[in-house]
This record gives C-alpha cells, structure tokens and sequence, in this order.
C-alpha cells in the first residue's frame, strides 16, 4: 500500500521502464485503481482508493488526460522524470473510463488514445488452436489487425515469439522508439500483443525483441499483409477498405467441378516479366494493366487455367518469388491487396482460374525475416542436418511444431480465402518428404523409425490438403514432386498424401530429352516418349513445361531440338501436339506459346515482337487451336486417370519414328486419332488403324502453312477399309508430313 505522498512506481520500476527492462509494462502503464493509507485520523478508516494514470512519452513537456466520452481534461499528469515518465491521479474518479492524452512536445501538441488502457482481445479457443496446428486463419489476430474496441478504431498488434524477454511495435507512429509500445506478454502460450489506436494505414512498422541474451532484433512481421521493399523491408499496416466480389456465380461454378474430369489447360506466368512497360520496358505491368493485357491474351489463347509464380513479398528479384519473406504480404510490385483481388475478379468473370505458386518447403535467412526469430530456432529445426537446405542454402520449416503448423496452414487458407485463389502449386514437395534430399551420407537425421521419410512434412501435407478441400470445395492442390513416392494424388483416407494433381516431371525430362535429338538418331529412343505410358495413370498427372526448363542455360523451348529454324519450329508444333494428346493435364510456361527465342529472363519482357513472324505467329495458332480441340473433345480430358482411355496403334516404329494412338472418350464413337512424325521424312501411303468402320477428318494439322508448315497432309475424307491393321478391325492409308503431329476425328459412323 501506498501513501498518499508516496511516489508513483515503486521499487525501481521506473529506472527499469526506463531502460527498457521492465517487461510486464501493463502492470504499470496505463489506468489503475490503487490502495492507498488514509490519512483520516479515525482508527476504524479504510484504505483509500485512486485512480491513476502512467505513461512514457520520451521528450514529452507536460501531458493531460482527457475523457474521450465529452472531451473534457481530467488531470494533468506529473513529470515524473524528465526521461519521459509521467504520473497523476485522476482526481475524485474511481471508475476506470476511456481516455486520450493531451501531449505537449518542444515543437508541438498530439492527441494519442493510450494503448495501456485495454485489455487482452486474444480469444482462448484461437489459442489453442493455433498451438495445436490446427488453426486456419490465424492472420485474423496475428500480425497487424484492424479492430474496434469499445468503439475505438485501432490496430492491434499480435505476435508469437516464445522466448523473447521483451517485445515492442516500433513505427511510423511511435518514431520507431521501442520503449512507446511495449507489448502485452501470455507466458502459456508465448504470444505478445498491443491494440494501438492511432495508427494509420500504410505506416511502416517491425517488431522489435529482445532476446534472452539481451541481443535487440528488429524484425518484419511473419503475418504482415503488406510490405515495403528491399532494402528497408519494414511491414505497412494494411488498408481498411475491403474488395467488392463480383465471382459469385463462378465460385459456385468451381464448387461443382470434378477437376479430373475437366479440361485444365494452364499457362504459367511470372508477372514481372510476361510484359513491361515505360521507355525501355523498365517498369512492372499494374494490375489494372494485367486485367487490361493478360486476361484477355489468355481468353483468347483458350487456356483454362492462369498459374502465377510466388507473388507473397520477396527481396530479391533474382529469386522470382520462391524465397519468400512475407508470406502473407501480396508483392508491392504490381499493387497493393485491393488490385491482386480485383485482377483475381476479374479472370474468374472471364471463366479463368487462377492457381498461386506456394511455397512451403523453405524460407531464406534474410535477417529480419523467420530466421531466429527470437534469437532461438523458432519456425526452422534447430539442427542443420534438418533445418537447412544445402541446395538453396535455406531454411527449412520445424513441421511438427504447432505454431508453424498453423501459420502454413493459415496462409494456404489466406490465399484461397482472401483473395479466392482458385488452387495452389506446392514448389518442391519432394525436398519436404525425405529428410536425406540432396544431403550425403552423414549429413542427415534418420526418422523414428530409422527411415529417410520426413514424418512430420508428410503429415502436415496430409492435413493441409485435406482441410483446404474440405473448406474450399472445387480447388485443386498440385504437387512439384519428381520422385517415385507413393500416392501423392491418392485420397488421405485411402493413405495418400492427399493432392488433387502431380507434375509429370519424368515425362518432362523424358520427352525434352527426345527432342533435344537429331531425328536420325531418334529411332534407338523411342522409349524416351512411350515410357511415360506405363505409370501416367498411377497418379493424376500434369504435363508440364515450366519456367525451370527454360533458365540456368538450358535455352529456350524453341531452341532444344537441332536443325535449322524451319525444323525447330516444326520439332516444337508437332511436341506440343504430342502432349496435347498425352493423359494428363497440361501447362506450358508464358513464351513457349510463340516460340520465345531467348532463355527467360526474370528482368525483362518477353520478346512479343517476334510475332511479328509467320513462325512464330504460326507456332502461337497452333496452341490456340490446340487449347480449343482440347476443351471441345471430351475423349482428351474426361477419363485421364483411366487406362482404357488411351490405345497405342503404333510405339514401336522405330524405322520412321512415328507414333499413333487414339483417345477414347465415353461413347464408342468418342475418339480421336493422333499420328505424329518425329523425323523430316514424308510418309506416304501410311496405313493406320481405325476402331470404327466410318469416315474420317483431318481435324488438325500441324504442318499446314496456316501454322509455318510445309502444306503436306490429308485433305478430304478419311475412308475406312475392311482391312484389320494394328489391332483394329478397319484401316485406311493416309499421308504423314514431316515434323508433324496430325489428330484425326471421325465423321459419321457406318451402323
């Protein structure tokens, strides 16, 4: 108990919050209701109760309280020490109630609500939730958050750093003084929190912590939704304003679609560098600019899906998005949240999804990002030989902690349900199943069970694809994975990892080492494109030609097969007609569409003058035809994870390394035939086997001159003979281009 003539702190508090030691602020800071002795001279007196108030605005002159219910003074607080502490009683008052601080400084007066005047808005179930792993929208009180509290507009501050003795928000509205704002601390469950009302959107802040060892970190908020750039990297309080959804009707489209059975035809896009603008190409396509430019170019194109390389804040430009360090914070490369939702918008009103790049595999070590986050391993395992990537010399996520679980968790739902992402890519899941990825002997930690499998990422794989189908129905999850693992597009309750789709990364590496081939070589690889035949419905796959076949000098997709430019282009049309005939989804990186003749490079545009060339004009029509053949004949898509669906006529032709086979769709008569010639050598009076007795079409024709061919082909009716031919019961003799890829209809069936 204190007396009346007693001083306001006691025991050293205040040499303590002026150094910034003492940690348990709210006790002190802020409005609280004292004992102190009565000086009545009655034995029988109780102790007498007041109501004071105490804050630490450094170079502060004189500070009154005012009542935020009418505005008026209702004291005028001590200078405690001319350090900043100050201290007063509020007069007769015994009942806590709202107030501001009248603040006079050298060169002027500001209002500010005091942030120690309110309590904890953390809710128990969320935290618990949140330690359990289980929490999907953790960024709704984590990281910077708009809230009204007794209607009082503000900020709060939420941040999770266990084994920090302090932690501040320090900003734009506190002059990035750690001692303004020190947080609320909830030892049980090692968050910190602060509701500061005067904040603003857009201002810059970080946390700044001290560590067990009194080390100061100043760190950028893990659940920022905003960020600055390199090389400040300070998070922005994020804007007010909500986006106005107008996907509606296509949400409850998407809701509906069995995406295995569908048509998913997918260009992938690194925003930077699809196209530019400015003098000398320098600057970024906005959003604006992207509703404006690249919905339509991939309506037109006929793609179905639009994937996006990692758009979350990233500092270097040079890593395109796949070492992240705001993980929740939408790049300010192309605009702020409200221009990424409406671009989201505006491809769902055009019938495009939009599937994000996600990384979850690891995080880099800039220093104000996860890395020690609180001067211990935090989010990344503590041991090397488990938290680190020797490949990418980064971090890798501690998966089986709770709190980690729960921001990863989190994000994929953030994405997916802020901003209606219609999907999500996992970027290198295979380096997240084996704890021995790309590590030699000794260099890694066996499991529990003396294996290489990394129980707890596979776990976490498993819950977080069965939680984000079961909360947003219709989306698809896919998986970069190159090796032979086990069910990866396999149901979690049927003991798979539970992704809607895996890349064909043998596939890929097969076939592009095909065509980087001289025709007269490739009759003794013909397994190099037959071989994927064998395991493409052990898993749903994708087909794809990413960014990563076209960097690090491995050229340009036009430039891998040999031969003159005439050769090459036909080498690519009658490639891409081959996949598009292949089971599995397709992807094809933003370029190889037109034959982008130089390597992708992340800091300039793609060459779209070169469309100004037949070849390449013609290349760009072909895929357009393609995409539409694709999308209109169901025997292509509805029954990809069926092996019926697909019947080699011929895999074996080595001599003239063509290959034929048919797609079977869900009526006898659904089918169509693809013919495709891999050397320059017509093939004439080429018998083929048909599996109906009807007429047949020509329905495209990758040498025809529409497309830089050389005009050879079938023009007319395709007549079937009585003449049993490779397994079928009729046949008919055709004309195979060069460097060709012919799909063959039919017409009217003879019943």
């Amino acid at each position: 108990m204190m007396t009346q003539n007693a001083p306001y702190f006691h025991n050293g508090a205040d040499i303590s919050l002026l150094n910034g030691e003492y940690y348990d602020v709210f006790s002190i800071l802020g409005m609280h209701l004292i004992e102190v002795e009565n000086t009545a001279k009655s034995k029988a007196a109780k102790p007498k109760q007041l109501l004071i108030v105490r804050c630490l605005l450094r170079g502060a002159i004189k500070v009154d309280v005012i009542s935020l219910k009418d505005g008026s003074k209702v004291a005028s607080l001590d200078h405690v020490n001319k350090a900043g502490l100050f201290a007063g009683v509020m007069g007769r008052r015994v009942n806590p109630f709202l107030y501001k601080l009248r603040v006079e400084y050298p060169l002027g007066v500001e209002e500010v609500i005091d942030p120690y005047q309110f309590s904890s808005l953390l809710n128990d179930n969320d935290l618990y939730l949140f330690g359990e792993g289980r929490l999907e929208q953790a960024y709704r009180f984590l990281g910077a958050n708009w809230r009204e509290v007794n209607q009082v507009l503000g900020v709060h501050f939420c941040l999770w750093a266990p084994n920090a003795r302090r932690v501040s928000v320090v900003g734009d509205f506190n002059h990035w003084d750690g001692t303004r704002h020190v947080m609320r601390q909830h030892q049980a469950n090692g968050l910190w929190e602060i509701f500061i009302p005067n904040a603003a959107e857009s201002q810059h802040y970080k946390f700044e912590l001290i560590t067990t060892d009194g080390e100061r970190l100043e760190k950028s908020d893990p659940y920022a939704k905003s960020m600055q750039g390199s090389p400040s990297n300070a998070s922005l309080i994020p804007l007010k304003k909500n986006h106005v959804w107008q996907d509606k009707a296509w949400l409850s489209k998407r809701h509906k679609k069995q995406w295995h059975q569908e048509a998913i035809s997918t260009y992938e896009v690194h925003l930077a560098s699809w196209r530019r603008k400015g003098d000398g190409g320098q600057q970024y396509l906005n959003y604006q600019d992207l509703i404006d430019e690249l919905i339509p170019y991939v309506v037109e194109m006929g793609f179905t899906h639009l994937q996006l390389m990692p758009i979350n804040e990233y500092p270097f430009d040079g890593s395109w998005g796949y070492q992240p360090v705001g993980l929740y914070a939408p790049t300010y490369r192309f605009g702020d949240a409200l221009g990424l939702q409406a671009f989201i918008d505006a491809c769902h009103q055009a019938n495009i999804a939009v599937v994000l790049d996600w990384v979850a595999a690891h995080f880099p070590k800039d220093p104000h990002g996860l890395v020690q986050f609180d001067g211990t391993s935090l989010y990344e395992h503590h041991d090397p030989k488990r938290g680190e990537h020797p490949d990418w010399d980064t971090l890798i996520y501690n998966y089986g902690r709770g709190e980690v679980q729960s921001y990863l968790l989190s994000n994929a739902c953030y994405w997916l349900d802020e901003f209606h992402f219609d999907g999500l890519r996992l970027d290198a899941v295979s380096s997240m199943l084996y704890l021995d990825y790309s590590r030699e002997a000794g260099q890694w930690v066996p499991n529990e069970y003396g294996g290489r499998e990394n129980l707890e990422a596979i776990a976490f794989l498993k819950t977080l694809n069965q939680r984000l189908y079961q909360a947003f129905p219709g989306i698809v999850m896919i998986a970069e994975e190159s090796t032979a693992f086990s069910g990866v597009t396999t149901r979690v309750d049927e003991g798979g990892l539970g992704f809607g789709f895996k890349w064909n990364m043998g596939w890929m590496n097969d076939s592009l080492r095909y065509l980087s081939r001289d025709p007269i070589h490739r009759s003794y690889h013909q397994n190099e494109l037959t071989f994927s035949l064998m395991y493409c419905f052990s898993e749903q796959f994708v087909l794809s030609l990413s960014h990563d076949e076209v960097v690090h000098g491995k050229g340009s997709l036009i430039s891998k097969p040999p031969g003159d430019d005439w050769q090459q282009f036909a080498n690519i049309r009658a490639y891409l007609g081959f996949m598009w005939g292949h089971p599995g989804k397709k992807l094809l990186f933003m370029g190889d569409e037109f034959g982008q003749r130089d390597e992708w490079s992340h800091d300039r545009s793609l060459d779209w003058h070169l469309l100004e060339y037949l070849p390449h004009k013609g290349l760009q029509a072909w895929v357009k035809d393609l995409n539409q053949l694709y999308r209109q004949q169901s025997a292509l898509f509805s029954r990809d994870t069926e092996a019926d669906s697909f019947c080699w006529l011929d895999c074996n032709n080595h001599q003239t390394s063509v290959f034929s086979f048919i797609r079977y769709g869900d009526m006898p008569d659904d089918h169509l035939l693809f013919v495709v010639n891999m050397t320059p050598q017509v093939h004439y009076d080429f018998r083929i086997g048909l599996p109906v007795n009807a007429e047949h079409q020509e329905l495209l024709n990758s040498d025809s001159q529409y497309y830089g061919g050389s005009g050879v082909g079938n023009a007319g009716v395709i007549t079937a003979e009585p003449i049993p031919y490779q397994n079928m019961p009729q046949s008919s003799v055709i004309t195979v281009p060069p460097l060709a890829c012919l799909v063959i209809s039919i017409i009217d069936a003879k019943r």
